[in-house]
């Protein structure tokens, strides 16, 4: 080996070294601090909270500069879809933490000796936690858990997505100034350093991501026992009725699908209309589009993350370019890609093979929907499902007959907003709920505790 690559590489070995000491101390002061008890005081909790609240907001040009570099995305875009989710959440946490973590008294079972049982159970955090952040929404998706662990008690390791560096930038600068490290760090790094990472032995991991890196996600996991929470993704399909509002339905359809490039993990990944308002629908979409997301530069929905998944995206239009009806324009150099559907699709083309993450929409047709939710149910349990139609029973039954992560009837994209709701999946869609209160319960063991007088 020449001196300069011997060199270079006893450097790089160097640097690796001091980089998993540096991660290994930084986890070992977590587990001591988390054993002094101090995260479990209601008010140390709130005053985190309240003060991450004060710093996250003054970095609001910051995150939305960096999340225009790397994803393209208008402030508008970044303030509603970023920004403002992570400062509701914060909100609804901050204000009822201290009712929401009281212990719950329930009826006890009769002692034999006749004597006075006391029932509860207690939300007891688990420890130092591990939050894997995603490139789609590097922002809601790695403070959202983050704040959730804190509310219930726990410390947490931090490795946003190395696919958006300006932002992990910042989320790390944001980080550094709320927390000290014996309490939040953030660690940069790719999969070498996550490697690493998932060898320390967390006391509960938190992954966003797709299912393919879950599954390793989760080997890992299981090898110490390791709880965890998977946020994954699947193709989520779109059901519209011959009785649906074919205009609303295009319009809520297209702010689910289009916002962040397609980027999202329940955004309507292929959509069933019935086939006696086929055309129709196409009609309306393409209207809408030309109206409201035409742009010549193609930057009006933002940008693919990686030259590699542009020419992903491209596959599938070059393995039916027949099928392409709107769209299917994209830049390679600047990473943009056109609003574009696609027709006539059936299950064996390429582009209904996995989970599309782009601004792709295939349409399919059905006339008979047992024959539409047989296809659904006997593929992977998506993330989310959407049902357009004015029947009621229709849009109820649907929802019973499938299963998915969640789900919306006249609607898309909007629940994952909600503090009120649970988020999540199912199978291989994910496993664990957050938001809201639903973090508490995410993020703690349930402790029962019974006491005999």
């Amino acid at each position: 080996m020449p001196d300069k690559d011997f060199e270079a590489a006893q450097n790089n070995n160097k640097m690796k070294t001091e980089i998993q000491k540096k991660i290994k101390d930084v986890f070992e002061k977590q587990k001591d601090f988390f054993r002094t008890q101090t995260t479990k005081e209601i008010t140390f909790r709130k005053m985190q909270l309240q003060n991450f609240r004060k710093v996250f907001t003054s970095y609001t040009d910051a995150i939305c500069e960096a999340l225009n570099i790397d994803l393209g995305k208008s402030r508008v875009e970044a303030e509603y879809a970023e920004i403002q989710i992570v400062l509701n959440e914060l909100d609804d946490m901050i204000q009822n933490m201290e009712e929401w973590v009281k212990p719950i008294f329930v009826k006890s079972k009769p002692h034999t000796s006749g004597a006075e049982v006391i029932s509860k159970y207690i939300y007891e955090p688990y420890g130092v936690n591990y939050i894997i952040g995603p490139f789609n929404y590097p922002v809601q998706l790695t403070f959202s858990p983050l704040i959730g662990a804190l509310m219930a008690g726990n410390t947490a390791i931090i490795k946003p997505s190395e696919n958006t560096p300006h932002v992990a930038k910042v989320i790390e600068e944001i980080v550094k100034e709320a927390f000290d490290e014996k309490y939040v760090a953030v660690f940069q790094g790719s999969i070498e350093e996550n490697s690493f990472l998932l060898t320390l032995p967390f006391d509960y991991i938190f992954f966003t991501g797709s299912p393919k890196v879950g599954k390793i996600i989760m080997k890992a996991a299981a090898e110490q026992l390791i709880p965890l929470t998977l946020e994954l993704g699947g193709k989520s399909p779109t059901i519209v009725h011959h009785d649906a509002n074919l205009e609303k339905a295009v319009q809520r359809i297209s702010s689910g699908k289009w916002i962040n490039c397609g980027q999202t993990c329940v955004a309507p990944d292929y959509i069933y209309v019935h086939e006696s308002v086929k055309d129709a629908f196409i009609d309306h979409f393409k209207s809408y589009l030309k109206t409201t997301y035409e742009d010549k530069s193609l930057g009006k929905i933002g940008k693919i993350v990686s030259q590699h998944q542009i020419k992903n995206l491209a596959s599938y239009l070059d393995a039916a370019p027949e099928k392409v009806i709107y769209g299917g324009k994209y830049d390679l150099d600047t990473r943009h890609f056109e609003a574009t559907l696609m027709t006539d699709i059936n299950w064996d083309d390429a582009v209904m093979q996995q989970e599309i993450f782009g601004p792709i929409l295939p349409i399919l047709t059905y006339i008979d929907i047992d024959e539409s939710i047989n296809e659904i149910n006997s593929r992977p349990k998506p993330l989310a499902l959407y049902v357009f139609s004015e029947d009621q029973k229709f849009a109820e039954d649907v929802i019973a007959r499938t299963t998915s992560g969640d789900a919306e009837i006249n609607s898309t994209l909007i629940h994952v907003g909600s503090h009120y709701l649970p988020f999540g999946g199912v199978g291989t869609s994910g496993m664990g709920k957050y938001h809201g209160r639903f973090s508490l319960e995410n993020f703690s063991h349930q402790r029962s505790i019974l006491q005999v007088k």
